[in-house]
């Protein structure tokens, strides 16, 4: 039953139709515990918050369904604006982003162009900007914009999906960098050619990138509400003498946030990933395929 509903959402997700439709009753679905808001100053206000609670902030301006040149650069233009609204805010957050929402399908050069704007603003303020990772067909096309960039600016990462068989070795490469890591278990659908089927499989594979990861004395965070990897990461880190300053954990918006709390009060350094925008959909769904508790959630907000 699960395996039938995360594939229901996945599918929902990737629906324009069905997410433009959702866009009418804005985020009354229950959407607006996982997302911060639609407006900049939402998730401005949001980050405040988890500042005062002694956690750091990633924000992510949601843009999906990227068709035209004009959608890449108004998606750019936010990127933008999220970073100089930090700036002014003082706040305690960088900022997450996808490539296609720059035009990575669309038009490559125009991505690295954007990508190279918000870089260079990014590092005028002294921030740092990520690059999530998307379904497998963009996996390689941004490692190459990344190792690109890197070249340049060195205030970027990306993102190693542990259900992924290649990110072993994609990890080492990276490692071998110093590169600024987040670590995921993965959250697209995708084939048993390219992906681990079983959660023992992605559990073990996540677990031996954090220590690969860590080892190479790279940055590294680790992005999971998995209590065991946690407890393991923890206990590894020690084992190591890792020192607290080279890692971190972080959570999505929304959940988990005792286990969050509990993070900051034994002194480790906790990053929270806050999405806002009018393009919550697809987010919103993915959210849902992951975790069925979720889904109760939103039908109770629902029936409220």
């Amino acid at each position: 039953m699960e395996k039938i509903m995360r594939s229901f959402f996945l599918s929902l997700a990737k629906s324009r139709r069905v997410g433009n439709l959702a866009r009418k009753y804005g985020l009354r679905l229950g959407a607006r515990r996982f997302v911060a808001g639609v407006e900049i100053s939402s998730s401005i206000e949001a980050v405040k918050r988890l500042n005062k609670q002694g956690k750091m902030a990633t924000l992510d301006h949601l843009g999906e369904f990227i068709s035209a040149k004009e959608e890449a650069e108004h998606s750019a233009a936010m990127c933008l604006q999220t970073l100089e609204a930090i700036e002014a805010a003082g706040a305690d957050a960088n900022l997450s982003l996808k490539l296609t929402s720059l035009g990575l399908d669309l038009d490559p050069v125009l991505c690295e162009r954007q990508m190279e704007g918000i870089l260079a603003l990014a590092g005028q303020n002294r921030n740092f900007v990520r690059i999530d990772m998307e379904d497998y067909a963009h996996c390689q096309p941004a490692l190459d914009l990344f190792y690109k960039l890197r070249g340049s600016y060195k205030n970027v990462g990306i993102v190693i999906q542990a259900y992924l068989r290649r990110s072993e070795q994609d990890v080492k490469q990276l490692g071998s960098l110093n590169s600024n890591l987040r670590l995921v278990k993965g959250a697209y659908k995708e084939p048993e050619k390219v992906a681990f089927p079983l959660k023992s499989e992605v559990d073990q594979s996540f677990v031996q990138l954090i220590h690969q990861h860590l080892l190479s004395g790279s940055y590294t965070a680790i992005a999971t509400h998995d209590r065991a990897i946690i407890e393991e990461t923890k206990r590894f880190v020690q084992e190591q003498n890792i020192p607290s300053g080279q890692f971190e954990f972080q959570m999505l918006y929304g959940i988990c946030e005792e286990l969050q709390d509990e993070l900051v009060r034994e002194g480790y350094r906790v990053r929270i990933y806050v999405p806002y925008g009018e393009d919550w959909f697809g987010y919103f769904m993915r959210r849902l395929a992951e975790r069925p508790d979720n889904v109760w959630f939103v039908l109770k907000n629902m029936w409220k």
